[in-house]
C-alpha cells in the first residue's frame, strides 16, 4: 500500500512498497450504450467490498470501460457510502476513443480531449479529483508539450494529483517526461504468467526467438531506474490457469494450470495468490491489477504478497519454464 493508505477504520497503514490494485473494467454491465441498472450498482458494491476485504485501496478505471458505465456505477457506490472516498484512491485513464467519427478506435491526447475526458470521468465517479490520471495509449499525433500543459492545468485545478501512462515504452515515457513538471508515477502494461513478453525480452537478447516478442526491451529497467511503478493488467492470466481455462488448452497451459494448483495446495492458499505472487516476486516490484468482478475470486487474491515472499527462485523459474513450454536459453 502507499504511505497514505488507510485501513477500513480510517487508521493509516504502513506502506509495503507493493500492492494489489482492483481493476474496474468488469463493472457496469455490457459495453453497449444500454443504461446500467441497480443490479450493476449492487455488483459494483460487492466487488468493492471484496477488494477492501483483500486489503486493496487503489481502484483502476478508464473513461471507455463499459462505455463509461464502470465509472458511473462506482460513482453511485461512492455517493451512497459516506467517508469511503477518503479511504481509497482512484485512478482513471483517458486517450482512447471508441466508435466516434466513423472510426472503430482512435487515440486522442489533445489538450481539449484530455480536459473533456477527465471532466467526464469526474462527473461519473462523483468525485472532485482522481489520485492518478493515466494516459491510456501513445497517440502518434500528440504534442508532448500540449499533453504536459493539459496535465499541469488539471493538477493546478486539483482535479488530478499524479500522472502515469499505460502501454508505453521507456523512450516514450522519457520523451513525455521531458515536458512534464511532475514525475510519471506508473506505467500500466499487460504482464502475467501467460503474457510474458516483458520477461522473455530480458533473456532473449541475441537470440532469434527474441524476434517473436514485441515488448520493447529495457522498458522494465527504465521504469525501475526512474521510480515508475509497473502496474500489471491481465495479471490473473485471463483465467487460463484458473477461473476460466480455454476449452482446448495447449500442453503448456494444461501443465501450468496443474502446477499452479499444486503450489497453491502445498501452501494452503489459492491459485490466484500463486499467480499474483509470481509477478510480485520479480524485483521490479510489480503491482498486479485484478480484473475479476467475482467477489470470491477478488478475496482469493489477498495472500499474494505472502506467496511472493515465500516463493523460492527455483519455484519461480519452474512456473516460468512450464508456462513457456520449453527451457530458457
Amino acid at each position: 500500500m502507499s504511505p497514505t493508505a488507510q485501513d477500513r477504520s480510517g487508521t493509516p497503514v504502513a506502506s509495503s512498497g507493493q500492492e494489489l490494485i482492483y481493476g474496474c473494467m468488469g463493472l457496469g454491465g455490457s459495453w453497449s450504450a444500454e443504461p446500467y441498472s441497480s443490479v450493476h450498482v449492487d455488483e459494483a458494491a460487492a466487488a468493492l467490498e471484496a477488494a477492501l476485504d483483500a486489503g486493496i485501496t487503489l481502484f483502476d478505471h478508464a473513461d471507455i470501460y463499459r462505455s463509461g458505465k464502470s465509472e458511473a456505477v462506482f460513482g453511485e457506490v461512492l455517493a451512497s457510502t459516506p467517508g469511503l472516498r477518503e479511504k481509497i484512491r482512484l485512478q482513471t485513464k483517458c486517450g482512447i476513443r471508441l466508435g466516434e467519427q466513423g472510426l472503430q478506435t482512435h487515440y486522442d491526447l489533445s489538450r481539449d480531449g484530455i480536459f473533456e475526458r477527465v471532466n467526464g470521468s469526474l462527473k461519473r465517479l462523483k468525485t472532485d479529483y482522481v489520485d492518478v490520471l493515466l494516459l491510456h495509449r501513445p497517440d502518434p499525433l500528440a504534442d508532448p508539450a500540449e499533453v504536459a500543459s493539459a496535465v499541469g492545468q488539471l493538477m493546478r485545478e486539483g482535479k488530478v494529483r499524479q500522472v502515469g501512462v499505460s502501454n508505453m515504452s521507456g523512450p516514450q515515457i522519457e520523451a513525455l517526461q521531458d515536458h512534464l513538471e511532475t514525475p510519471v508515477v506508473a506505467n500500466q502494461l499487460e504482464m502475467s504468467l501467460l503474457k510474458r513478453a516483458w520477461l522473455e525480452s530480458t533473456v532473449l537478447v541475441n537470440h532469434a526467438e527474441g524476434l517473436d516478442h514485441s515488448f520493447p526491451h529495457g522498458t522494465v529497467e527504465f521504469c525501475g531506474q526512474h521510480g515508475i511503478t509497473l502496474q500489471a493488467y491481465g495479471a490473473l492470466a485471463r483465467g487460463h490457469y484458473s477461473g476460466a481455462p480455454p476449452e482446448s488448452p495447449t500442453p503448456a497451459e494444461a501443465a501450468t494450470a496443474v502446477l499452479v494448483a499444486e503450489m497453491a495446495a502445498a501452501r494452503g492458499t489459492t491459485v490466484e495468490a500463486v499467480l499474483l505472487g509470481w509477478l510480485m516476486r520479480h524485483p521490479a516490484r510489480i503491482a498486479p491489477v485484478i480484473g475479476s468482478a467475482n467477489p470470491d475470486r477478488i478475496r482469493a487474491c489477498a495472500g499474494a504478497a505472502r506467496v511472493a515472499a515465500e516463493m523460492t527462485r527455483a519455484q519461480w523459474y519452474r512456473l516460468w519454464v512450464t508456462a513457456r513450454g520449453s527451457n530458457i536459453p
